[in-house]
């Protein structure tokens, strides 16, 4: 069965793929309704998420932003399938970093990297700053179930020499790098809900006491890797902008969950700036203190 709903959807995925960004995006406004309207995908999720986190806007001004947030969304799913045919040029026309030079000069203190980004804006392109290092990249992600649609997001970010790890191949990634001096850039996304049986610490998100992510502090720590914030921004659509922000040269001199709690400042201020291309749709606080 996997396999046929691979060969199903995989012609209708790259067909959409070669269409140009503005017939994409009329595709987008057309998904757009069918979510947000017919279907209402997460709507409650949204609205619950939205209440508790942003309780200081009326019904109305959340309203406007979950509907923002739906039209991102949907815009952001094609731009993903656009990945698997869009050009190097193209890619970098329409992601660009504003101070590549804070990154670069990392590279030069010899020691591997980690970098904390959050489900903001356009995660899926930042794959394309790998086109600009001399580290390798290694995206951590969950596996797909679909074996062969997994097989296929792996493959097209290696187009972007982007090595895809899984959550359990994490650490016996960075431990062999570690043992070959092999220096690596590790990108973490860790704004998303953990296991409440397996946190180790709780802290405010968004003004929500929350269990909150340390796999990416507790292997920085580890391994002594520096430690960076990738900022990104909208700019118009299907436009983006990201700036790399210092966070430890030297993070075992850290307090412990000092690293995490400074990144989920880091999110929320991007959050307050514009809310709506914050991903919604996941239940970040099922978990959470009364």
């Amino acid at each position: 069965m996997q396999f046929i709903a691979f060969i199903l959807l995989y012609p209708l995925l790259r067909f959409i793929s070669i269409l140009p960004f503005r017939l994409l995006y009329l595709i987008s406004d057309g998904i757009y309704l069918i979510v947000y309207y017919l279907i209402g995908y997460r709507k409650k999720t949204v609205r619950h998420n939205l209440s508790i986190a942003l309780p200081h806007l009326s019904d109305g001004e959340r309203l406007a932003i979950e509907k923002k947030s739906y039209r991102h969304l949907c815009d952001m799913f094609l731009e993903m399938i656009k990945t698997m045919s869009i050009s190097k040029k193209e890619i970098e026309k329409r992601f660009t970093f504003t101070n590549l030079d804070v990154y670069l000069n990392y590279e030069k203190k010899q020691k591997s990297i980690a970098l904390l980004c959050a489900h903001y804006a356009s995660y899926e392109w930042v794959i394309s700053m790998n086109h600009y290092t001399q580290f390798e990249g290694f995206a951590i992600y969950k596996k797909i179930n679909n074996k062969y649609f997994d097989k296929l997001v792996r493959d097209i970010r290696s187009r972007f020499k982007a090595t895809l790890i899984t959550t359990r191949e994490t650490i016996p990634t960075i431990e062999k790098n570690e043992r070959n001096k092999h220096l690596g850039l590790y990108g973490f996304a860790s704004d998303q809900s953990p296991q409440a049986s397996k946190a180790y610490h709780w802290g405010p998100f968004m003004g929500i006491e929350t269990p909150i992510h340390t796999g990416a502090e507790m292997l920085a720590k580890r391994f002594d890797m520096n430690v960076l914030f990738l900022r990104v921004k909208k700019v118009k659509r299907g436009y983006y902008e990201a700036t790399f922000e210092e966070m430890f040269e030297n993070p075992k001199e850290v307090p412990n969950y000092q690293i995490s709690d400074d990144f989920l400042r880091r999110v929320e201020k991007q959050i307050y700036e514009a809310p709506e291309y914050y991903l919604w749709t996941h239940k970040r606080w099922k978990h959470r203190k009364k």
